[in-house]
């Protein structure tokens, strides 16, 4: 049996999964062997699992062994496995190191790179998984590469005819379950004479 993950706050006396067997008798489940934490509880008539108490991701994933032993006579049984996977939560927003950053930029340059932000994430696996965006700004000027963070300027800009500063706000977003979460930060880019 594999049944869904289960988040790592799940509260007790949650459902996990119903073993059942095809038996001409009724049938006696118990838990045997590799659940030694003691996290799940079984129905002896049902076969419903149950968590038994909070869960340490740390822990997961467990495979423990459940029992079906014929109710009339103990030395008719049969064996199978559980297997348990717990999923990290999306705890944590990704951090800029500064929220504010400013950057010089040389009027008539060539379309250029400007800076690599990096956001950090205290989650693991995907819930630690970053992409970039644009969220506002000049948004024909510039662009952000999605995987690296890198910010460019997408044109030359002209000092005397044009803005001499920019605000973009960029922000660093998780591939986070059940939902993704967001960091931010404001670019600001002055064009030099």
């Amino acid at each position: 049996y594999q049944p869904a993950p289960l988040s790592e706050k799940t509260p007790p006396d949650t459902f996990v999964v119903q073993i059942s067997v095809l038996y001409k008798v009724p049938v006696i489940y118990s838990i045997v062997s590799g659940d030694g934490k003691g996290y799940f509880i079984i129905d002896p008539s049902t076969g419903i699992v149950r968590t038994r108490k909070n869960l340490k991701l740390e822990d997961f994933p467990v495979t423990f062994n459940v029992r079906a032993t014929d109710s009339s006579n103990p030395s008719i049984f049969n064996d199978v496995s559980v297997n348990v996977e717990v999923i990290d939560e999306n705890d944590f927003p990704p951090v800029f190191p500064s929220s504010l950053l400013e950057k010089r930029l040389e009027e008539n340059s060539p379309a250029t790179q400007i800076i690599q932000l990096k956001a950090q994430d205290s989650d693991t696996g995907r819930n630690g998984f970053l992409t970039y965006g644009i969220l506002s700004g000049d948004g024909l000027k510039f662009r952000i590469d999605e995987a690296t963070g890198i910010l460019y300027s997408t044109a030359s800009f002209d000092y005397e005819e044009e803005r001499t500063e920019y605000q973009v706000v960029v922000y660093a977003e998780d591939d986070g379950i059940p939902e993704k979460k967001r960091g931010y930060c404001t670019v600001v880019i002055k064009i030099t004479d």
